[in-house]
């Protein structure tokens, strides 16, 4: 396993991290024993990060990590979110986001988490995240609840607009570096550079499109970019390689991401993900994915409030 600094904090993660959304059966039923030995297991790989949040399974992840983690909780660096606790169920308030942490904390069997995120930030207004969040996660951080603190959410534009102007520990971004999107080059990573804050990736596979597997019904990608996946995997077959170990040895190569967070519950999965490793990519593969993917390079669809959407804004001029 190889490691990265996170940012100015003193974490040292493993490039890839353990996604434990998929312990809350969010794309299908969890067996809690399959679930808890793939824990165990990425432990002995040598992972080191496991994010997770209320959301995912409505705090059956959470929950089912915490049993998990039990006796293991100092191998490891833990990371979960609030203010997103339900596919529309949003609450940033200051003093939901003081009860969330304890919640979460009681759920994961420990007292303390190493990184504490709003999860989110697009679905609610930017003030109540100025006025009333930001100060949340400051206050708990104070209290040693949390080490550090840090934002999530899908458009990298509105993510970093918040980061240029509050101070966080670390930014997760979400299908913005793969294979058929990058825009988190553009703004975030210059941006990381500047402030110091660790950046994160997170779903490299956006969502099983660079995958064998099946596409969720639920996926909200254009079916232009879902379409996508089956020219990549016949170009993959072509090469004698798996597309999803291609996504996965291209995301975690990037050096200016400290880790890359993809979902796991089993252990066959997991090690699907670790073998990555051992990827030499074949001549000429990179190119050719770059021409099959150009007519939708970057089409990425938009979550959360219309006034969050800063699209149609130039990037500033430092980071062109």
């Amino acid at each position: 396993m190889d490691y990265r600094k996170l940012g100015n904090t003193d974490l040292l993660v493993s490039i890839l991290g353990f996604g434990a959304s998929p312990l809350g059966d969010v794309f299908e039923v969890c067996d809690e024993k399959e679930g808890i030995a793939s824990v165990h297991l990425a432990i002995d790989q040598g992972v080191n990060f496991f994010d997770v949040a209320p959301f995912y399974g409505e705090t059956l992840a959470e929950t089912r990590l915490g049993r998990a983690l039990k006796g293991k909780r100092k191998e490891i660096y833990l990371a979960t979110k609030c203010g997103r606790y339900g596919l529309r169920n949003f609450d940033f308030s200051y003093d939901r986001i003081l009860k969330s942490i304890d919640e979460s904390l009681e759920r994961l069997q420990t007292d303390y988490v190493d990184l504490f995120q709003l999860h989110d930030t697009e679905f609610v207004s930017r003030q109540q995240i100025i006025e009333e969040a930001i100060p949340a996660i400051q206050h708990i951080k104070a209290s040693g609840k949390a080490r550090y603190i840090g934002l999530t959410g899908l458009p990298v534009r509105y993510l970093a607009s918040l980061a240029r102007e509050n101070e966080f520990d670390t930014v997760l971004s979400w299908a913005h570096y793969n294979l058929i999107q990058d825009e988190i080059l553009e703004e975030l990573v210059p941006l990381s550079k500047e402030k110091g804050f660790g950046l994160m990736n997170a779903a490299p596979l956006v969502q099983r499109i660079l995958s064998d597997a099946p596409i969720p019904a639920w996926h909200n990608a254009p079916a232009e970019v879902k379409a996508i996946q089956a020219p990549l995997l016949a170009l993959c077959q072509d090469y004698q390689v798996a597309l999803s170990d291609v996504a996965m040895r291209f995301a975690m190569d990037q050096e200016a991401i400290a880790t890359t967070i993809v979902g796991m519950s089993d252990r066959e999965v997991l090690r699907r993900n670790l073998r990555a490793f051992d990827l030499k990519m074949p001549d000429g593969l990179l190119e050719d994915i770059a021409k099959v993917v150009a007519p939708i390079k970057n089409t990425m669809w938009y979550e959360g409030l219309p006034e969050n959407d800063l699209r149609q804004f130039d990037y500033p001029q430092s980071c062109q």
